[in-house]
């Protein structure tokens, strides 16, 4: 089914897509090659795996630039509802993209100090090692203040889908309530970081809330009123 006829579908592939490469960069390679608390760990999976690392990269900026496509899709999928509301929802992540652009640079400078450029013989590989984790640290905390914007954007994009009377209004809610979670997760980190492992899983439940919109709009679709009463049924 084309997008012109079922925006919704086209805009949940999106969706799903970009948040496929957002799992593996954000989630994945930080798993595979981060040993929290050991520097030379880390530092040497690093440079044992380059190329695995070097690719969270490129997801990380893949995965931010394609989002601004899924937020305009949901925007041609919501604003009959209320352009205001979804162009704040626009707006709201597309306010993240240049934050994690800008992050990754932090990622980059840890990947120089590993592989240890000529210009850095003035640093021992413990001090390199060291500082390279001090990149990493801040390449976390970069997320940590995205993550706000990952939650604000939620709640016109929950107040959107609640009013649209074409999708379920429980998403609506969950979405709303994934949006609280990763604010407060956000917050968490910067407040008490101590806790933000706990506070992250107790909001697993809320965060499928995307999980379950997202799946929704690929397996059923969604047309907005205007666009199903030119369909096939308006004409019969």
């Amino acid at each position: 089914m084309s997008s012109m006829k079922n925006p919704g579908r086209f805009a949940g592939l999106l969706y799903v897509l970009t948040s496929i490469v957002g799992f593996f960069a954000m989630g994945y390679v930080p798993g595979k090659l981060i040993v929290h608390g050991n520097a030379a760990a880390t530092a040497n999976n690093i440079a044992a795996s380059e190329t695995l690392f070097r690719l969270g990269i490129a997801g990380d900026l893949i995965g931010q630039a394609g989002f601004i496509f899924v937020a305009l899709a949901l925007y041609d999928l919501l604003k009959g509802v209320s352009p205001r509301h979804a162009s704040l929802m626009v707006l709201l992540i597309v306010v993240s993209v240049p934050i994690v652009f800008l992050n990754e640079l932090n990622a980059i400078a840890a990947l120089v100090l590993v592989r240890g450029a000529d210009f850095l013989s003035i640093f021992e590989k413990p001090q390199r090692d060291a500082l390279a984790m001090l990149f990493l640290n801040l390449h976390h905390y970069g997320f940590v203040v995205a993550e706000i914007f990952w939650g604000l954007w939620l709640f016109p994009l929950g107040l959107l889908v609640y009013r649209s009377r074409f999708l379920p209004r429980f998403l609506g809610v969950w979405i709303a309530i994934a949006g609280i979670a990763w604010v407060i997760l956000s917050l968490t980190g910067i407040l008490a970081p101590q806790y933000q492992d706990k506070v992250d899983s107790f909001s697993q439940p809320a965060f499928f809330g995307e999980i379950a919109f997202m799946l929704w709009l690929v397996i059923k679709g969604a047309k907005p009123p205007a666009l199903a009463a030119t369909g096939p049924s308006a004409t019969s």
